[in-house]
């Protein structure tokens, strides 16, 4: 079972400001102040323990709900589907509010402020398990047909332009990198120059999108399990503002990495 820190976030504030509120309407005024004054001079009021936390926590999580909830949220890269864009280890943040206002719980969208655009950067649900949160690029809009031949991307009858740039150094095989030409998007992407191509053409259904990783012989995307509903999206990647991969080896001992500083504050393309 995940997670859910919105969930707690939610119940966090609800809890804690319910009490300060009946604290204050029907309890606090008959309270007896303490005889002893504080360093102050003044008179405490003989508050419970339980009171005062509510009223210090209470703000404090409205704030972080209303900021994670409805403004970004940070995230973490854990794989390298998105090679070269972004890289493992490498910490993003979403604008939440780029594809409208949703409910922290439940998700729903109740301002509508945007759809995404072919070749933008997008945080999803993960349509096979809404728990898990995937990052992909945008593809194909509802109602595109979307097609790959030869390792190129066909929209609507149109190849996506591919300009060669140079050898990739992967982990285990060297790859080829391009930059594709997405409409208005220009970013790389990486071809394994040994792999199948993996050819298809799909129709975009209403209400979905068509979203596939940079690097596209390493990826599992859209190609693999299906569009992403309207209703999964979280928001749209914009900045890295931190990178450190640091995880647990084989043998359970910490493996960490040096940040990458040349890639903090670079912008998601």
């Amino acid at each position: 079972m995940s997670f859910d820190f919105e969930l707690l976030l939610v119940l966090a504030t609800v809890i804690s400001g319910v009490i300060w509120l009946v604290d204050a309407q029907y309890f606090a005024r008959h309270r007896e102040p303490v005889q002893t004054p504080n360093e102050a001079g003044e008179s405490e009021t003989n508050e419970p323990y339980l009171v005062e936390f509510s009223r210090f926590l209470f703000p404090v999580v409205l704030v972080v709900l209303v900021l994670r909830g409805f403004v970004a949220e940070p995230f973490k890269i854990p794989s390298g589907s998105m090679l070269p864009t972004l890289e493992v280890g490498d910490f993003i943040l979403v604008n939440k509010f780029a594809y409208g206002l949703r409910l922290p719980v439940g998700h729903q969208r109740i301002v509508n402020l945007g759809d995404p655009e072919r070749g933008d950067v997008i945080v999803f649900r993960y349509p096979e398990n809404p728990d898990i949160d995937y990052i992909k690029r945008v593809i194909g809009l509802p109602g595109d047909e979307v097609a790959y031949y030869n390792k190129t991307l066909y929209i609507n009858g149109e190849p996506a332009l591919q300009k060669p740039i140079d050898n990739y150094n992967a982990d285990y095989s060297l790859e080829l990198r391009y930059e594709e030409t997405l409409g208005d998007v220009r970013h790389p992407i990486l071809v394994s120059a040994g792999s199948s191509p993996r050819d298809f053409v799909v129709n975009v259904p209403k209400g979905n999108y068509f979203v596939m990783g940079d690097n596209r012989d390493n990826s599992r995307d859209s190609r693999v399990w299906g569009f992403v509903p309207e209703e999964n999206l979280v928001g749209e990647a914009f900045l890295i503002w931190m990178n450190w991969d640091c995880t647990f080896s084989e043998i359970i001992q910490l493996n960490c990495q040096m940040p990458s500083w040349n890639r903090i504050g670079n912008l998601i393309e």
